[in-house]
């Protein structure tokens, strides 16, 4: 079978990885328009919409890269995806613990009793390691079990699963913050001190349960990846994933009736809801991209360059945008800042929040365009570094 290449999964990819940049480096968290806040527990916000695009990417690219392993799950095949989720996710953990030591010693403790009680604390999951792990689960259902219908049979019985495992296992309200079965999980795996703590308890929403739904996600993407291959013509594939887009959106939100949206616990309702509208928005790039292409004098493909260039080293860009922030705070400096009242504090700046400090918020205010202001630069300056890597024709692929 012929592989046509479809532009619209590099700028569909490349957009993905720049929302991601955008909503985890505003300016400030205490100034972020609603939209590009997570929902707090249950519904779903656009900023949520954006993990779960990367991986039914992930999965949509997986069915084209897989296209030639026709034997399906060989010892060979699953060495290559073992070796690249570990690597991805070793990736995301050596992300976590950046810059390998603390920033702020207790005086009173030893070098040796600090780095002990930093290691104690690391956090093992992560947005990556999530990658790695459902992409790992996902490409090995989607060779063992390789046809369409027995992969469709795949997403039925992992999204099941998991919700089989929150129902019985969780408490009197298995889908709460508290009653979840996910987090207690996580616990029992790798201790309290090594999950997430930002929902005012342990719990981490790229946990283990999740990869099981995360997997689901993927798996939506590959068959997806697979009905565009099989279209004889792009403006085909564009009708039937705009109706698939329809039906996935209907039954994740019937299914949310008994079963919420929710990210943190990445649930099979939520794994439809997005799934459509992932499936949506590549069907309407692939119709303006590759169908359509030009209007007049306007060429979509070059109008979206950014988007295709940091769509060609996307998880590079993504690691970088996090290396950045953490290099920050190593050369961090105390400051002393005179409020809009007068009163006067010190605080500890680094090169970032002063560019957010004296460009962003004189020209936009310390408001929520303000926030928006420097995480859109901070977007441009990783869109611009792939744009350059692209020219070069270099790739880093994770």
């Amino acid at each position: 079978m012929e592989t046509r290449r479809y532009v619209a999964l590099d700028i569909l990819r490349g957009m993905t990885i720049a929302g991601m940049i955008l909503v985890n480096h505003p300016g400030t968290w205490s100034r972020i328009y609603a939209p590009l806040r997570h929902a707090a527990w249950h519904g779903c916000t656009p900023t949520d919409l954006v993990f779960p695009f990367f991986l039914f990417i992930v999965g949509v690219a997986m069915a084209f890269s897989f296209a030639k392993f026709s034997k399906g799950l060989t010892p060979s095949t699953t060495k290559k995806l073992i070796t690249r989720g570990v690597l991805i996710f070793i990736t995301g953990l050596l992300l976590n613990a950046f810059p390998f030591y603390p920033l702020n010693p207790n005086p009173e403790l030893s070098w040796g009793a600090n780095y002990l009680n930093y290691l104690n604390n690391l956090r093992i999951f992560g947005v990556l390691q999530r990658i790695a792990m459902a992409y790992m689960l996902g490409g090995f259902l989607a060779l063992w079990l390789q046809k369409p219908k027995k992969i469709a049979w795949g997403v039925v019985a992992v999204l099941l699963l998991h919700w089989a495992i929150l129902y019985f296992f969780g408490g009197d309200d298995p889908y709460s913050k508290e009653g979840n079965i996910s987090g207690p999980i996580d616990i029992w795996l790798v201790g309290k001190s090594h999950v997430y703590r930002g929902f005012g308890l342990p719990f981490d929403p790229e946990g283990v349960l999740g990869v099981l739904s995360g997997a689901g996600t993927v798996l939506l993407g590959y068959l997806v990846g697979g009905l565009i291959q099989r279209s004889r013509e792009k403006i085909d594939a564009v009708g039937l994933l705009f109706t698939l887009s329809l039906v996935s959106l209907g039954l994740g939100i019937v299914w949310s009736i008994w079963l919420p949206i929710n990210k943190p616990l990445w649930t099979g309702s939520y794994v439809l809801y997005t799934a459509g509208w992932s499936t949506m928005l590549l069907a309407f790039f692939i119709y303006l991209i590759d169908v359509v292409g030009t209007v007049g004098k306007l060429n979509f493909e070059k109008m979206l360059y950014p988007f295709k260039a940091l769509g060609m080293n996307p998880l590079f860009a993504f690691v970088m945008a996090g290396v950045l922030s953490r290099v920050a705070r190593i050369f961090a400096w105390q400051s002393v800042v005179t409020a809009a009242d007068g009163s006067v504090s010190t605080v500890r700046l680094t090169f970032l929040s002063w560019f957010y400090r004296n460009v962003c918020v004189p020209i936009f205010g310390n408001t929520e365009l303000g926030s928006l202001s420097y995480a859109l630069c901070y977007v441009a300056l990783f869109t611009g570094m792939a744009i350059f890597l692209y020219k070069k024709k270099i790739f880093i692929k994770l």
